[in-house]
């Protein structure tokens, strides 16, 4: 039997209530295939280069320089601030001169998040995956705060000028479609089409305040076995996705530290904690989602405790929204799962999509070394 309406309590500083089913924090949906037991380290980087390898050459690592602007450096005292710069890494995909693609992720997200997606729609799109400040391969900010939404919304808008001052078609997950909503509020004419995957202009800040209080801390990786264990923890809605699917964000989302002497996150824990001040409230755009009127492809994962029918509902009112939902998902999908590719891939293209609203099933789970002889990356890329 269906259970009944819950209702969100009340959040004190936003002042508003959202109707939807308390889903259980608890909930996990069941692994796929055998789970691969990892003793030493040593094993840890041969599974590296089997899973990771399926990717090697596919893509390239570029980079460009961000410039932070002093309007953004308010913790920062006046005799100290001006311009400075910070590297921004992002992976390219597929070819140079094919319709652009750009890939944002959430507030703790990599780059290589994205993969399996960039991968499976390379033949048909410049797939560009970029790295936030404070993230994966991008350099750090000077001050915790200068890390804000504010900021990454203008890395995204320097991004897409360094491409080419083309509008883009977005793909935002979570804080990266906080930010694509933030952008298109002010420059809507640099974002053509946007894909939001489970994010709308509401989060409650209960739901922020929970996922904040995981990711504000330093943690080090002394055994595999430790570090599956955790990020394994810390994606358990993303969906009944392979074991191979969850070892390649875990790959990604650290690095080795020989002062440590295990692996540790590959972020800034600043940045970490200004995300954990700022989500002792929800995060309201509706002011700034009034300006967003570009095709849309909505994501929504059944399970989500972000995204809620009433604001998926209201976003909907007078919008070319398409929503695409997915069931046995939580927060963010991963969108590693080819049916998942395949609808995004139609609606990029307008070949089949259908219209409205619709359901999408899980794929059957992909080999996790595709390819005959099995490829492998190199120690080089492994790092």
């Amino acid at each position: 039997m269906k259970s009944p309406l819950a209702v969100v309590p009340r959040d004190d500083f936003a002042g508003d209530t959202v109707p939807g089913e308390l889903v259980d924090i608890a909930w996990e949906p069941p692994l796929r295939g055998p789970r691969r037991p990892l003793t030493t380290w040593r094993d840890y980087m041969a599974q590296a280069s089997r899973i990771v390898g399926r990717f090697h050459g596919q893509f390239a690592l570029q980079r460009f320089d961000y410039e932070h602007p002093v309007r953004l450096q308010s913790g920062t005292p006046l005799r100290m601030k001006k311009p400075y710069t910070v590297s921004v890494a992002y992976t390219e995909w597929g070819p140079a001169d094919a319709p652009v693609l750009v890939c944002c992720g959430g507030v703790a997200n990599v780059a290589m998040r994205f993969s399996y997606l960039a991968s499976d729609l390379s033949d048909r799109f410049r797939v560009i995956c970029m790295d936030w400040l404070g993230r994966g391969r991008s350099g750090w900010l000077a001050a915790e705060g200068d890390y804000s939404l504010a900021t990454y919304a203008e890395q995204l808008r320097q991004m897409i000028l360094h491409l080419g001052r083309r509008p883009v078609t977005v793909l935002g997950s979570s804080m990266g479609g906080s930010a694509a909503i933030e952008l298109l509020a002010r420059h809507p004419k640099m974002i053509d089409r946007l894909i939001l995957n489970d994010v709308g202009p509401h989060i409650p800040a209960r739901r922020r305040k929970r996922r904040a209080d995981t990711i504000a801390r330093h943690y080090v990786f002394r055994e595999p076995s430790d570090l599956l264990r955790k990020i394994g923890a810390s994606q358990k809605n993303d969906g009944p996705v392979g074991d191979d699917i969850r070892f390649n964000l875990t790959f990604h989302q650290t690095r080795w530290c020989d002062e440590e002497g295990g692996r540790i996150y590959r972020h800034d824990v600043r940045a970490m904690q200004a995300y954990r001040r700022d989500a002792q409230r929800s995060l309201l755009q509706w002011a700034q989602w009034q300006h967003v009127n570009c095709p849309m492809l909505l994501i929504h994962g059944l399970q989500s405790d972000a995204l809620f029918e009433p604001t998926i509902r209201r976003m909907m009112r007078g919008k070319p929204v398409s929503l695409m939902r997915i069931p046995d998902t939580g927060h963010a999908p991963l969108l590693a799962d080819r049916n998942h590719i395949w609808f995004i891939r139609q609606w990029l293209t307008g070949e089949q999509c259908p219209d409205g609203e619709w359901s999408v099933l899980h794929a059957p789970a992909r080999d996790p070394y595709p390819g005959n002889p099995i490829p492998f990356a190199p120690a080089s890329a492994l790092r």
